[in-house]
């Protein structure tokens, strides 16, 4: 029988900010507001994918952990060994898996360092980050807007014939640069540009998403779920009142609605209680303005085998970025997206050994390949949806990847 790999988690003092201690080596991030995790090095990665995907992505997590000698004086999720997760959108799609040879976490006051193996404490220090100098050059194809706003245009038939309610279309964009992108230099900037939201960075696809799909600590779960959005025009006055329009809009709170029902839908069977606001608030961004609501929940005590993976299961895909009916905007998606989504809009985050965890819905984002990107953005389309404002919209999206790129 083979001997059990120790892991080791301690607490450590005064530290660098955590995104500067990321080296070249498999970077991966999960921060918010100078908070969360990062790790570097591989210990072990696999990739999933099928309908059973979060079914495998637990087996193999579960095995990974029966290797393990664990020794973790910190306690509390997000401590110990660490999953870090990015699934694909679609089933058909690789899910990638990762643990890290080395993690850093921070929350409040407290931060720890976790590694594998029989290995001094690793010295945390500044990482050298190679600047994206040269310039990006999209590949962008004018007749690809029009070809869009025909889809936009067709969900909406679609919709008003009564063949489902709303449907989340994406889009996508490419680029190349004259030499390998750095994920790492995206995330610092998104995450200073964007402190409110979750800066990921996992496998190559890197991001800032400021919809967090769910949240599992000590049997409480948490969703925040966004759906109708309105650009910021920069004069303070003018966006408090395109706040209060948004709030307002029928066509948005409808847009909404789909999407906080999925997630509520979702949760309700393991938890003994949820709680649903009765009216979104307007979250605040840099570029844009989202309707928001948090979505809360205690698990049920008889659930003692609900996970993270399990939750997951139900949540994905929700309405804010495929549809309702689910089944119905799926099969619409595959028949006139015309791509790929990739791990784009499919869960990011962290889960850590008890099966607790956050993550995101992998949104704002890019999957990097070597020398080149592509970058997302989607929008919810429903019976009152306008082709040229869903472009506008989508292009609003957009902004935080290309200006973290330029």
């Amino acid at each position: 029988m083979p001997s059990l790999i120790p892991v080791t988690t301690t607490h450590v003092g005064e530290h660098l900010p955590l995104l500067e201690l990321l080296p070249d080596d498999a970077p991966l991030a999960w921060v918010r507001a100078g908070e969360g995790l990062v790790g570097w090095g591989v210990h072990a990665t696999t990739t999933v994918s099928g309908p059973n995907r979060f079914a495998d992505a637990r087996h193999w997590w579960q095995k990974q952990l029966e290797g393990f000698a664990v020794s973790n004086s910190v306690h509390g999720s997000g401590t110990g060994p660490m999953l870090f997760s990015s699934f694909s959108f679609s089933p058909n799609d690789a899910s990638v898996l990762v643990i890290p040879q080395v993690i850093v976490g921070m929350k409040g006051d407290k931060s720890w360092i976790t590694w594998i193996g029989a290995t001094p404490q690793p010295t945390l220090k500044s990482a050298p980050t190679t600047l994206v100098t040269n310039p990006i050059v999209w590949n962008h194809d004018v007749d690809s807007d029009a070809l869009w706003k025909n889809r936009v245009t067709e969900s909406v038939q679609r919709i008003q014939d009564g063949e489902l309610d709303k449907v989340v279309l994406a889009r996508d964009f490419s680029g190349t640069a004259q030499s390998p992108i750095d994920a790492r230099s995206i995330v610092k900037k998104l995450s200073a540009e964007y402190p409110s939201t979750w800066s990921f960075a996992v496998s190559g696809l890197v991001g800032a998403t400021p919809e967090l799909l769910l949240r599992l600590s000590r049997k409480m779960v948490t969703s925040r779920v966004l759906a109708g959005t309105i650009s910021k025009t920069g004069d303070d006055e003018r966006d408090l009142a395109l706040a209060a329009s948004l709030a307002r809009s029928s066509k948005d709170l409808e847009e909404h609605e789909y999407a906080v029902r999925s997630v509520a839908d979702a949760l309700e069977p393991f938890c003994t209680s949820t709680n649903v606001p009765d009216s979104p608030y307007v979250l605040h961004l840099a570029n844009v303005m989202h309707l928001a609501t948090d979505v809360t929940g205690a698990l049920a005590e008889k659930l003692a085998h609900v996970d993270a993976f399990t939750i997951l299961e139900q949540l994905h895909p929700s309405a804010a970025v495929c549809g309702t009916p689910r089944n119905k905007a799926m099969q619409l998606i595959n028949e006139i997206e015309g791509m790929s989504r990739g791990r784009y809009a499919g869960p990011v985050g962290w889960i850590d050994a008890a099966g607790d965890g956050e993550l995101g819905i992998a949104l704002r984002c890019g999957q990097i390949n070597a020398n080149s990107i592509r970058i997302f953005a989607g929008c919810g389309i429903v019976a009152g949806s306008s082709p040229d404002k869903e472009l506008a919209e989508s292009e609003a999206k957009l902004v935080p990847m290309r200006s973290a790129l330029n």
